[in-house]
């Protein structure tokens, strides 16, 4: 129906359950907030927001760091207060190393809100560019990011079920199924993981 993600028809699929996963963390984005290529859902979603902040590999109009996450050197340290990373670790090839830079970044107890892709198709737009490298399952990225966060840091959370990963697959909009469609969630057929990762104090 789309190679697009459904973007030609409506809201991606994906984009649902990122935002649900936002609007319900709102308390956590607040003071420095950091994300990357623009500051579109901290300005959306952020509360009592003292910057925005912009992370991008290089010097753009937007880019307030600039910086690699597989390359400590180039980034700052405890620098923001909450990084919300959308749809990033999936592009990035030395994606445990730019998990590391996600946590450099963060103040002492500051929170990563991060999303990566499950079931999906290939995005190749960015496989063209910089590369489309992985799709997760909960158990993998919540291994790596506990790996460096903490075990008791990290809170994992799964959205989808099989319609919505087939439909998302498919290309089919989030319009056009019914909130109760894509509500359900079965562990089994995750379309996107979403994880609130704690920087220890």
């Amino acid at each position: 129906m789309s190679r697009e993600f459904g973007f030609d028809r409506g809201t991606p699929i994906d984009r649902y359950y990122i935002e649900k996963f936002l609007a319900a963390n709102t308390s956590l984005i607040t003071g420095k907030v950091l994300e990357v290529a623009e500051s579109h859902y901290s300005k959306k979603f952020g509360k009592e927001v003292t910057s925005f902040e912009v992370l991008h590999v290089e010097k753009t109009p937007k880019a307030t760091i600039v910086g690699d996450l597989t390359k400590p050197e180039t980034l700052p340290s405890a620098a923001v207060d909450c990084f919300v990373c959308t749809q990033v670790f999936n592009f990035i090839f030395d994606f445990q190393r730019a998990i590391d830079g996600a946590h450099q970044l963060l103040k002492p107890g500051g929170v990563l809100l991060a999303t990566v892709s499950g079931i999906s198709q290939i995005s190749r737009f960015d496989a063209d560019r910089w590369g489309h490298y992985w799709s997760f399952y909960p158990q993998g990225i919540g291994k790596s990011i506990k790996n460096v966060f903490g075990e008791n840091q990290v809170e994992v959370l799964n959205f989808g079920n099989s319609l919505t990963a087939i439909s998302f697959l498919k290309g089919v909009a989030m319009e056009e199924l019914t909130a109760q469609e894509l509500d359900f969630i079965d562990p089994d057929y995750p379309v996107s993981i979403c994880i609130v990762a704690r920087k220890a104090k």
